[in-house]
């Protein structure tokens, strides 16, 4: 059974940090490029970062460059999404995805469609 499991969500006043965890099974970790999507009440889900099966390309969208960090460890099986100087529009339920798909650019991986695993989700709220 696959699972994609995201935890350490949760409130954090702006300025502040939290750390993502999305722990996998059931795949071959190593073949998959992750990445982490968020979505806002009323919004559509969007591509926030993703980083290539090896580690060796990494994608930040514009809103979150320089503040957050992707990064992998492929012997836990884990990816984690590092979030510092977090702002009141980084509020939502935060999602990581899995996918085979090899990426020749890597600004493709923010697309949701390309991705085959989803976890539940964990909620990052970020008062003012």
């Amino acid at each position: 059974e696959v699972r994609l499991v995201e935890s350490g969500g949760g409130l954090v006043q702006a300025g502040g940090s939290l750390r993502l965890s999305c722990a996998t099974s059931g795949f071959t970790f190593d073949d998959y490029a992750i990445g982490w999507f968020r979505q806002a009440p009323g919004k559509e889900r969007e591509g926030v970062s993703c980083i290539s099966s090896m580690a060796g390309s990494t994608y930040y969208a514009d809103p979150v460059k320089g503040r957050f960090t992707i990064s992998r460890n492929n012997a836990k099986n884990t990816v984690y999404l590092e979030m510092n100087g977090l702002k009141p529009e980084d509020t939502a339920v935060y999602f990581c995805a899995a996918t085979e798909f090899y990426f020749s650019s890597v600004v493709a991986c923010k697309f949701p469609s390309f991705y085959k695993y989803w976890g539940q989700g964990t909620q990052v709220t970020v008062s003012s």
